[in-house]
Formats: C-alpha cells, sequence, structure tokens
C-alpha cells in the first residue's frame, strides 16, 4: 500500500508541476513531483512517539509510507537532478555501485555484531564515555555522506543510508537499551537544530520579497504539497478510517529538509528560479508549522485520553 501511495504521488506531483510549467514557474515538471514527494521524518516520528501512536496502526502507516517516499524521492532526485556530469545511465551505475559498498559495509557490520568478542567489547564501553556505538553511528553517517559525495551523488542520500543500516543491523537492542535514545539526543537536540539554523542561513529572503509575486505562490505550493503528499492518504481510509485519513494526510504533507536540498540543487541546474525555491522553502516551513498541530488536535478527538497526546508544540 505505501507503494502505490508513492506512485499516487508522483502521479499527482507531475499533474501539479504541468500547471507550475504553464505558469512559467518551474522549467521541469518532474522536478516539482520529486520535490513535493517526501516527507520529513525526523519530524513526524518524534510527533507520532510523542502521542503514543508510534507503534499503532496509524503509526505504523504514517512511518512506512514517510520511509518509502522518502527514499524514493532520494533515489530519483540523485537520479535525474544530480549536479554530478554523466546521464540517468551513468548516475544509475554509479548508484549501483554506490548501494554495493553499503551492501558489504552492513554485512560486515553485521557479522561483527555477531561475534561474542566485538559485542562484550561493545557492551562493555557503550555507557563508558567512550559512548562506543553513538561513535560508530556517527561514524558510520559521516562516512556515507563523504562517500555520496565523493562519487556525485547527492549527500542527503549517504545520510538516509546510512540511518538504514543502522536500523537493519541494529535489531536486537536487548543488551544497549539506552542506544537509540542517545541518537534521539544527538539527532533531535543538534543535528537537527542545526540544519534549521543552516537552512535560516541560506534561505534568499530576498528572491521571495522582491518578486510581488513570489510571495502569492508559496500558498499555492503548501496547498500543492498537501494535495500531493495527502490525497494517497485515502488508501488507509479502511484500516484507519475517515479520521486517521485526515491526521495521515497532514502528517504526510510535512515537509521541509528534503524541500530544501531539493530547491537547492534545482536552483544550481537551473530548473527552478530562486523566487520560485524560496517559495517551495516558505511552503515548506509553513508545512512543519501548521500540519503537526492540526494533526495533533485531530488525534486528540480520535483519542481524548489526554495523557496520549501531548500538547501540539512541535519540536524541531
Amino acid at each position: 500500500m505505501p507503494l502505490i501511495g508513492f506512485a499516487v504521488t508522483l502521479a499527482i506531483g507531475v499533474t501539479v508541476g504541468v500547471g507550475f510549467h504553464a505558469a512559467g514557474w518551474v522549467t521541469n515538471p518532474l522536478f516539482v513531483a520529486i520535490a513535493l514527494s517526501a516527507t520529513s521524518l525526523g519530524l513526524v516520528v518524534p510527533v507520532l512517539k510523542d502521542a503514543g501512536q508510534a507503534e499503532r496502526p496509524l503509526g505504523q502507516y504514517v512511518i512506512a509510507g514517510a520511509t518509502i517516499a522518502d527514499f524514493g524521492a532520494v533515489i530519483l532526485l540523485s537520479l535525474l537532478f544530480s549536479e554530478a556530469e554523466g546521464g540517468a545511465a551513468s548516475k544509475l551505475v554509479t548508484l549501483g555501485l554506490f548501494a554495493g559498498v553499503i551492501a558489504a559495509v552492513g554485512l560486515t557490520l553485521a557479522r561483527a555484531g555477531r561475534s561474542a568478542r566485538v559485542d562484550a567489547t561493545l557492551v562493555r564501553l557503550q555507557d563508558t564515555t567512550a559512548e562506543i556505538r553513538v561513535r560508530i553511528a556517527v561514524a558510520l553517517l559521516i562516512g556515507f555522506v563523504a562517500l555520496a559525495a565523493q562519487v556525485g551523488l547527492e549527500t542527503i542520500l549517504g545520510a538516509f543510508l546510512a540511518g538504514a543500516v543502522l536500523g537493519l543491523v541494529d535489531r536486537d537492542t536487548a543488551t544497549h537499551p539506552n542506544f537509540r535514545l542517545k541518537l534521539d539526543a544527538v539527532g533531535y537536540g543538534f543535528v537537527i537544530p542545526v540544519f534549521f539554523v543552516t537552512s535560516g542561513l541560506r534561505f534568499d529572503l530576498d528572491a521571495l520579497t522582491e518578486e510581488p509575486s513570489a510571495l502569492a505562490r508559496v500558498p499555492v505550493f503548501l496547498l500543492a504539497l498537501l494535495i500531493v503528499r495527502g490525497v494517497p492518504a485515502l488508501l488507509y481510509r479502511r484500516p484507519l478510517g475517515g479520521q486517521g485519513v485526515r491526521i495521515a494526510a497532514l502528517l504526510q504533507a510535512t515537509s521541509l529538509p528534503f524541500i530544501v536540498t531539493a530547491s537547492e540543487i534545482g536552483v544550481s541546474i537551473g530548473v527552478i528560479a530562486p523566487a520560485t525555491a524560496a517559495g517551495l522553502i516558505s511552503a515548506g516551513l509553513l508545512s512543519v508549522v501548521l500540519f503537526p498541530p492540526l494533526a495533533l488536535a485531530r488525534l486528540r478527538r480520535l483519542d481524548p485520553d489526554p495523557a496520549t497526546v501531548p500538547n501540539p508544540v512541535l519540536t524541531p
């Protein structure tokens, strides 16, 4: 079902992109479809966890759909709109080799993890100042990002695959129950806030204010994001019901990090103008500010127990 949802997302996105192309806002409708097709997992998952929905059907459908959408969007962006030279065939070969290296690293880590000696060392050092598991995770992230940049792929692909490998290798958490909590602290307490700060520093506000029509594009892009990512949530109507579909639609339409990355690439390769990029980023920012609180408000109607649904305060 999530795969079908992503296909629907791309189909709607291309249709929306054709409209934007006709308006002269973009030169490639497919780029718009890809830019609007992702969901900010780093923002949605904390909302679901804090609401006690991460392990329930609603949370599972949203997380699965967002994961496939993020992975698919990153792959398509790297293949079709990368700044690296070469055609799609060349990029596909590069992507295949990159995936092979990632798989080899993952298998090596999985095999090492099954070693009693290595496992004992990790357990002994994991809660000391060595923080060995956290350091390995950070090294994995930096290594994959650097490798992706070196071979001409987008760095966001390396970061995404680092998290995927870590999730696959680190399934049994019985001996290290605090590891994920530490990663959450690093990610939500440091990495994501830094991303928002750097995104704000790179945000081209002049491009948005100097062109009178640019500001008018922001609500249009926001509506497009809600349609492109929200309409596929109708596929969940049977298991989740109408209220669940509305909540899932709002959460799936929450997107900013990928839009920032895609917009920067689009401007650099001449697919979109700076004003359009600024409008897209502004729409993404509004989705982060508006959609999760609206989803949480609807969650209160679905589950009125105040102990399970927190106040709609967004954790960046």
